[in-house]
């Protein structure tokens, strides 16, 4: 068996594991995407609330994970506790490879202890370990390395785990994995801690075997040359995304202050470049990645009264954080900022769904719908980090309703308290860093997952500036047709950084000198079936493209094509569904 077929089921209340060869369903579908939303289908009971023990965690790898460069991802498939429909979200780190090492393809976790257990996985066995000593510990640094002290592997294992906003069930919770990547969207953290699972770690030592050897080493080389050599990653290497600053500030494209502006007068304070010059501490790569896009700012503070002493903590930044908590709340000190975003991180929070909900909060905090008593004294104001932070920490500890309401997202927040035309959140989940035009807000109403990765309409955006946008009905199938192509790569499971490399014909070649056939045209077709089957999933969850709501902000707020026209938007996305074969458009 070329592709990796076996499946390790865990059962938590039962405390029992087994593992079942499913090579049938990996030779069909390959894995990662495809085969995940296959597994979510049989094994997520209709209509399922996300907190139940039979929602299931599915964590899938895929066929050249461990052998090709960049082919560094997990996918992991839950009923997200924040939109109530489908949960998919990716992390790289050593996840990917370590669970292939270990001899699977995919991994189910179903049930939940009743008291706090982390999970660890050495290659054949599983063990359930006692994680009352680290449930409850403040950051999930302290617990990655205190179970790095505890568990063997080192160097070849994966330590995914959550943080107190995941125990406290915060529905955009993440799970972290290798301390500075995260499984980020859609709340599986807090899936985690509805069953009480602290941590998941892997490790393994299995062999991959390859077919054609002489081949494959033919397309490595072509691939890595082309990751290292050549314009197409540079720009992931030099200065990361957060390089997406400041031309996004220039084309009046970043979200500012809940959006109430497209620009940043302190963007560039935020800027790769700026940070590169004043912060960059290091750069780090996910496993098999010679490309190394992790940027890691060194923040030096000094300790109180002791002024030649100083504490210097590695905070990750990309662009996504750097929007969210940076120009989403209107802050442009760049300590500040790391001062938050390392809260954040150490809590277990998606930045992304964070920094919206702070947004939104403040806001409302300003026009009166929430007051003093609702934030408990804490004074929300654009710019203000301390306060910031103060709010994040009652989130997490969730002591009145504003907060425990606030932990839901804003979709919820805003059914509550009122708010709901500057509410930036798209089926439910926050809205990423783009107001590039109609394109990127298609992409968003439509996608799976409702991502800026589902389908890039931003790019597209920018891609028509001064040509002129498609019609809508073109717009609608480019979108689908890009979400299409997107689950291949997820297949598979490639970093959507390298989607230039990784073109159809390079994938089927990379496939072929494992010993896996498929054309171009077939993966195409894998590909449309993929996305089909997640509306349907989604559809069967109880999703109906009417319910979309368009939030008038987003009309408001100049983009670089203009004023967004909603006619434009309902012609796009009820062409997307036509394409996706789920019938209806926007309400």
């Amino acid at each position: 068996m070329v592709v990796p077929s076996k499946v390790l089921y865990v059962d938590l209340s039962r405390r029992r594991f087994w593992t079942e060869d499913w090579g049938d369903l990996f030779e069909a579908y390959l894995g990662g995407a495809s085969v995940g939303i296959r597994l979510l289908m049989d094994e997520c009971p209709k209509g399922v609330d996300p907190f139940d023990p039979d929602n299931p965690i599915i964590l899938v790898v895929g066929p050249l994970t461990g052998l090709y460069p960049l082919a560094s991802k997990t996918v992991a498939f839950f009923k997200s506790p924040l939109t109530g429909n489908l949960g998919e979200s990716y992390a790289g780190g050593r996840s990917a490879v370590s669970i292939r090492l270990a001899g699977y393809g995919a991994i189910v976790i179903r049930g939940a202890s009743r008291t706090p257990i982390y999970l660890a996985i050495h290659g054949r066995r599983v063990y359930f370990r006692n994680a009352s000593g680290i449930w409850g510990m403040r950051s999930t640094y302290t617990v990655g390395r205190i179970i790095r002290e505890l568990e063997p592997g080192a160097g070849l294992r994966t330590i995914m785990r959550i943080g107190v906003a995941g125990e406290k069930l915060v529905r955009y919770a993440n799970v972290v994995t290798e301390t500075y990547r995260h499984f980020g969207r859609l709340g599986l953290g807090a899936v985690f801690g509805s069953k009480k699972l602290k941590a998941v770690i892997v490790s393994g030592r299995s062999g991959i075997p390859v077919r054609n050897p002489k081949e494959f080493r033919k397309v490595y080389r072509e691939i890595y040359e082309k990751a290292v050599t050549t314009s197409l990653m540079r720009k992931y290497y030099e200065l990361g995304t957060s390089m997406n600053i400041m031309p996004l500030n220039e084309l009046g494209a970043l979200p500012t202050r809940n959006l109430r502006d497209a620009r940043f007068e302190m963007g560039s304070n935020l800027s790769g470049e700026e940070l590169a010059r004043k912060f960059l501490g290091r750069r780090v790569a996910c496993t098999h990645c010679p490309v190394a896009c992790i940027h890691l700012a060194a923040l030096r503070e000094p300790y109180p009264d002791e002024p030649y002493f100083y504490k210097t903590t590695m905070i990750p930044y990309d662009y996504e954080p750097l929007y969210a908590l940076g120009s989403m709340l209107g802050i442009g000190d760049v300590e500040g900022w790391l001062r938050l975003m390392d809260e954040v991180e150490s809590l277990g929070l998606d930045a992304m769904s964070t920094g919206v909900a702070l947004a939104w909060a403040t806001e409302a905090y300003e026009g009166g719908l929430i007051g003093p008593e609702e934030t408990m004294g804490v004074e929300l104001s654009w710019g203000r980090a301390d306060a910031y932070i103060q709010a994040v920490r009652l989130i997490v500890r969730q002591p009145n309703e504003f907060y425990r309401t606030l932990g839901m997202g804003v979709e919820k927040a805003s059914e509550v308290y009122g708010g709901r035309e500057f509410a930036l959140a798209f089926g439910g989940l926050e809205m990423p860093g783009y107001h590039t035009g109609p394109l990127a807000y298609v992409g968003f109403m439509t996608g799976g997952r409702h991502s800026h990765l589902d389908s890039a309409g931003y790019s597209y955006d920018q891609k028509f500036l001064g040509k002129g946008l498609p019609d809508p009905e073109e717009a609608g199938k480019l979108i689908f047709r890009e979400e299409a192509w997107r689950q291949v790569l997820n297949s598979l499971v490639v970093c959507l950084f390298a989607r230039k490399i990784y073109d159809a014909e390079t994938v089927s070649k990379a496939l072929k000198a494992v010993g896996v056939e498929r054309s171009p045209e077939e993966l195409e077709k894998l590909g449309v079936s993929t996305l089909r089957l997640r509306h349907e999933f989604k559809a069967r969850e109880g999703f109906d493209p009417k319910g979309l709501r368009i939030p008038r902000r987003i009309l408001e707020t100049r983009s670089p094509h203009g004023r967004i026209d909603p006619e434009y938007l309902r012609k796009a996305v009820e062409t997307y569904f036509r394409e996706a074969g789920t019938s209806g458009g926007l309400g």
